[in-house]
């Protein structure tokens, strides 16, 4: 018995999602991860379909009237969505599929896909988040005080989310998250006909 199902992480900027989902990754070949489509040039050794889905703004702007994307978001003069398709196929396979992404693409997705999981990724404590956000050493000083502020606006959405994870050591808030995919797994609307489930695997003895 496997059902599959969208598994959404997302939490303020300093949050950690992206070093989470890749202990989460690394540690269970079983997780897809999301992949993205955007209308921006490819890095070196990007690879399509791995990295990013690379298209034309004229193909994305039609995805969008199609509604193929779950979500999507113009930002640094290009265009990044996630693509149905990709997501539904492999929900179908059975797999758990993990999208990364920030607090206002997860409540995009919640209107339009209720059934993903949503999980919203906590810091300690706030002076923590401040402080991991001054380490990373990415942005200036104002980018920083913007960031922070912004972190105090999107903690008003945790109420939106299923569960959320405090992430003060990356290995706990792995098995955290971990936790949360076992117990979703035994959910019984994933698995429409329990019964007949049940009876196939014991090869229908009525014992």
């Amino acid at each position: 018995m496997s059902a599959g199902f969208l598994l959404v992480l997302s939490g303020p900027s300093g949050s950690g999602k992206g070093t989470v989902s890749q202990a989460l990754m690394e540690k269970n070949d079983k997780i897809s991860f999301s992949t993205s489509v955007t209308t921006r040039t490819p890095r070196p050794n990007e690879v399509n379909g791995e990295n990013y889905f690379f298209t034309t703004i004229e193909e994305f702007e039609n995805m969008v009237e199609q509604d193929e994307l779950l979500e999507y978001a113009f930002v640094h003069t290009n265009y990044y969505g996630t693509p149905k398709k990709f997501v539904f196929d492999e929900i179908e396979k059975g797999e758990i599929v993990l999208l990364e992404i920030d607090v206002q693409g997860a409540l995009q997705i919640k209107k339009r896909y209720k059934e993903a999981v949503f999980i919203f990724l906590l810091p300690p404590t706030m002076d923590e988040l401040k402080s991991r956000l001054i380490k990373r050493d990415t942005e200036t000083e104002e980018e920083i005080n913007t960031r922070f502020k912004n972190a105090f606006k999107e903690l008003d959405f945790v109420g939106e989310y299923d569960y959320f994870v405090v992430n003060n050591k990356v290995e706990n808030a792995v098995k955290d998250i971990e936790n949360i995919i076992e117990a979703e797994k035994l959910r019984v609307k994933r698995h429409k006909d329990i019964k007949a489930e049940v009876m196939s695997e014991r090869g229908g003895n009525k014992e």
